[in-house]
C-alpha cells in the first residue's frame, strides 16, 4: 500500500524527472530510501549524451551494490517517476534491492509513446517482475502517472 512518505518520495522523483526535461533530457528520475526512511541516493535521466544506458535506476542498483551491505540493500525501497525497464529491473534483481514504488507504469509509457507517434524503443517494456519476480512492486499511482504523462507529451510533443 502507498502510503504518505511514499507518495513525498514518488513527488520528489516526478520533481526529478521535471528537472531532467528542463535539462534536455528524457523525464525519469528516481531515488533510493533505505529503511530508516533516509534519502540515499538520487538520480535522473543521463542519456541525452548518447548512452542509452544512463538510467538512473541503474546508477542507484550500481551505487547501493558499492555503498549499502546486502541486508540494506534488501530493506531499501526504490522510488521512481517510471517503472524500470528490463535492463534497471534486471540490475536491481541482481544487487537484491527490495521493494520498487513507481509513479507510472512501462504499459503506460507504451501507450503514451504510440498515441504521440513515438517509435517504441528497442527493448521490449515488461513489467517489472517478469524480469525480478521476487521484488516486490507497487504502482503505477493515480494523479502523479498523469505528471509524468504530462513530461512525456512536452517531451515528444
Amino acid at each position: 500500500m502507498v502510503d504518505d512518505a511514499d507518495l513525498a518520495h514518488l513527488r520528489r522523483c516526478v520533481a526529478l524527472a521535471r528537472a531532467a526535461l528542463e535539462a534536455d533530457d528524457e523525464p525519469f528520475g528516481s531515488v533510493l530510501v533505505d529503511a530508516g526512511g533516509r534519502v540515499r541516493f538520487e538520480d535522473t535521466n543521463h542519456v541525452a549524451g548518447g548512452d542509452a544506458t544512463q538510467h538512473p535506476e541503474f546508477a542507484i542498483a550500481r551505487w547501493a551494490a558499492e555503498h549499502m551491505s546486502p541486508e540494506e540493500r534488501a530493506a531499501a525501497t526504490v522510488y521512481t517517476s517510471g517503472e524500470h525497464c528490463p535492463m534497471c529491473a534486471a540490475a536491481h534483481g541482481w544487487v537484491g534491492l527490495g521493494r520498487i514504488v513507481y509513479a507510472s507504469s512501462s504499459a503506460q509509457l507504451v501507450s503514451w509513446l504510440a498515441e504521440l507517434d513515438v517509435p517504441p524503443p528497442p527493448v521490449t517494456a515488461l513489467p517489472v517482475n517478469e524480469i525480478a519476480p521476487g521484488v516486490p512492486v507497487e504502482g503505477p499511482v493515480p494523479g502523479l502517472d498523469e505528471e509524468v504523462h504530462e513530461l512525456h507529451r512536452r517531451l515528444h510533443g
